[in-house]
């Protein structure tokens, strides 16, 4: 039987892991990797449209098949326009992932040439506290690079990460973003891992979270869409129905449920900033890892969780950021992909 609406399922593939930043909250690890070639990365592209092709035919499942193009900086990657052709070529949706500092007006106009459907632009608030985290120079090199995007007519999301750092000005990015004219404004968590690691005593405090969110989700901002893919985010915006949703995962943490990364070795993780390795693209099959992997499968299980988030009703539709949940050591100093979100705050 045909499901009557398209599955979502997305690859977020890290064509390089050279940057031309050093954040501080980032989650990777400065270390060299041997890239993928441009043939192998064609050769990937070709096996991801032959898989979803196979499940479409065998379960009857429709697909909305989308890629989420970044790095490090993607645009150090020479070859990423053609890149981009060729995934465009193949029918998926493509979405980018940038730090904006590298994109000129040529540049922006090819992305919307290619069919791009959206850029998303890290802006971690206003300019002291966007270069506190990114470094001097980089806001305003940003900016130039989001008006760019937006004179070319590209769809722009700005998107920040959020610590003791900038989480009290947060609100400020409303305005920025309004001022601007993008189309949305993104916030995830800090992830203390990579890099990142270091602002282990940055993350917020949990009470610290959920009012935040609240008080972003109570704020008139217009025609700005406020989006977020932290699931615990989607929880508190909507606590309508608190039954028992189940046992079949619906939506929430997207990790082994409606995408997985690539980084640029090839290997595969469940989450880019989950960093838990599930094989490699370069020798491993994607329809093989998708259906045997043991973490994959433990992802998808809601005997396998432990503590809140394995009695929650809501665990079909949220789960917990399990990237935050691996990195958060427990009480033993151990890293546990089904450990409790440690910032929960769904009552």
């Amino acid at each position: 039987m045909s499901i009557n609406h398209a599955f979502d399922f997305f690859i977020q593939w890290h064509l390089t892991e050279k940057c031309n930043l050093r954040c501080k909250h980032c989650y990777q690890t400065d270390r060299n990797m041997d890239e993928m070639s441009f043939s192998e990365i064609c050769s990937t592209i070709d096996e991801v449209s032959d898989t979803l092709n196979e499940w479409e035919k065998n379960y009857g499942v429709d697909f909305s098949p989308s890629f989420n193009i970044t790095g490090g900086e993607p645009f150090l990657r020479k070859d990423l326009f053609e890149i981009l052709s060729r995934l465009s070529s193949q029918g998926f949706g493509l979405y980018l992932l940038t730090n904006g500092i590298l994109i000129d007006a040529k540049k922006a106009k090819k992305l919307f040439d290619l069919g791009v459907k959206g850029v998303q632009v890290s802006v971690e608030g206003t300019e002291e506290i966007h270069e506190s985290i990114r470094g001097k120079g980089s806001y305003s090199a940003s900016m130039k690079g989001v008006r760019h995007l937006l004179d070319a007519g590209l769809k722009v999301t700005l998107n920040a990460t959020l610590s003791s750092f900038n989480a009290d000005s947060f609100m400020d990015m409303i305005e920025l973003s309004s001022n601007l004219g993008v189309h949305k404004l993104g916030f995830s968590r800090l992830v203390p891992s990579g890099r990142g690691e270091l602002m282990l005593k940055e993350m917020l405090a949990t009470g610290t979270v959920k009012a935040l969110y609240e008080k972003i989700f109570s704020t008139d901002t217009g025609p700005l869409e406020i989006v977020t893919g932290d699931p615990v985010a989607s929880q508190l915006r909507d606590q309508s129905d608190n039954s028992d949703l189940g046992d079949i995962p619906t939506g929430g943490c997207a990790a082994g449920i409606s995408g997985l990364t690539i980084l640029p070795d090839g290997t595969l993780v469940p989450c880019r900033r989950l960093h838990v390795p599930i094989g490699n693209i370069r020798k491993d099959s994607l329809r093989e890892v998708w259906a045997t992997s043991d973490v994959l499968n433990a992802l998808r299980d809601r005997n396998s969780y432990k503590g809140k988030c394995g009695t929650c009703k809501r665990w079909a539709e949220c789960r917990g950021c399990r990237a935050i949940a691996y990195a958060y050591p427990t009480a033993n100093g151990e890293h546990d992909i089904l450990a409790d979100d440690p910032q929960c705050c769904i009552e």
